[in-house]
């Protein structure tokens, strides 16, 4: 009977296990293959046979892209992620605690919240850019200058500054990310027993003790949880610098600087695109392993700080 049982679960295991064998373990392990490759070719697959060129073209300060990967790209990654991923898990705890105290509105602020999410990223871009324009920008026009935000400005004859850059990037990613986190927050919120905020009132806590105390520990869980996502997620960014800067990453030529906004992901499909598939394939696994570790290290700090 129970080695009856063992094969009904795994026949309806089957349709699962077949779609993540196709479609994220051979993927997985054919870029790891592909990234020790000399001169791949993915039409036919073949290759020159097996070397680390790939990698020490990436890693080696002497290495064909070396500037573009450790000196620009994971720079900008790491800025990104390091900026945007606190900020905009604060400003969404804060946001989900908000809305959770006025329950009378709450279903159609969520719905307000959440519509970010499912529009189209690179239409949002297309937006922030008109925002961020260096002559009739929203930005500017609020502040009454003409900083050039992510484009040359003809009027001040100004490059685009990096500082700059980065931030209408950042604030475009916190901006767009920030509906799933508080939607997560809130589910967690709702599920936190209001007898501990009973307890709260009766020993007079104010509010920012309460939600230091109470909110945030019996929300680990959800924070944990959207920290490891938004990390992923922030070390991934490709189409929010399409959206913003074109195809060109945020590459300023000599009139309007000498800076980039390319990310890691950006380079992948950068290199894709120029058929150099080895090179794309060594930067996903060097992005994977510091992904990996990142994690690892969030797992680790978790243990005594998550409540279950």
């Amino acid at each position: 009977m129970e080695t009856k049982n063992n094969w009904k679960a795994w026949l309806y295991l089957a349709p699962v296990i077949i779609l993540l064998a196709v479609f994220t373990f051979y993927p997985i392990v054919n870029t790891f293959v592909v990234s020790f490759l000399k001169n791949y070719n993915y039409l036919n697959g073949s290759s020159s046979g097996f070397t680390f060129d790939n990698y020490t073209a990436i890693l080696s300060p002497g290495g064909v892209f070396f500037g573009d990967v450790m000196q620009t790209a994971l720079p900008n990654t790491l800025l990104i992620t390091f900026i945007t991923v606190p900020i905009s898990i604060v400003l969404a705890l804060l946001i989900a605690i908000g809305l959770n105290s006025i329950p009378w509105v709450k279903k159609t602020l969520q719905t307000i919240f959440f519509l970010p999410y499912v529009t189209n990223s690179i239409a949002i871009g297309m937006v922030f850019a008109v925002i961020f324009d260096s002559r009739f920008g929203v930005f500017n026009t609020i502040l009454g200058t003409q900083i050039s935000w992510i484009s040359f400005n003809p009027n001040t004859q100004m490059p685009v500054n990096y500082w700059a850059a980065l931030f209408s990037l950042s604030f475009y990613i916190v901006w767009h990310s920030l509906p799933y986190k508080i939607l997560i927050f809130l589910g967690g919120l709702q599920n936190i027993d209001q007898q501990y905020y009973d307890a709260a009132k009766i020993d007079a806590a104010g509010r920012i003790k309460t939600t230091w105390k109470i909110t945030v520990p019996l929300l680990s869980p959800q924070i944990l949880y959207v920290m490891i996502t938004s990390f992923i997620g922030a070390f991934k960014e490709y189409d929010s610098v399409i959206g913003l800067f074109g195809d060109t990453g945020g590459s300023f030529d000599a009139t309007t600087g000498p800076d980039s906004m390319k990310t890691v992901v950006y380079f992948i499909y950068q290199q894709i695109k120029n058929n150099s598939v080895q090179y794309a394939s060594s930067a996903a696994v060097i992005l994977f392993v510091i992904i990996l570790i990142f994690t690892g290290i969030q797992f680790a700090v978790s243990k005594r700080r998550v409540h279950y």
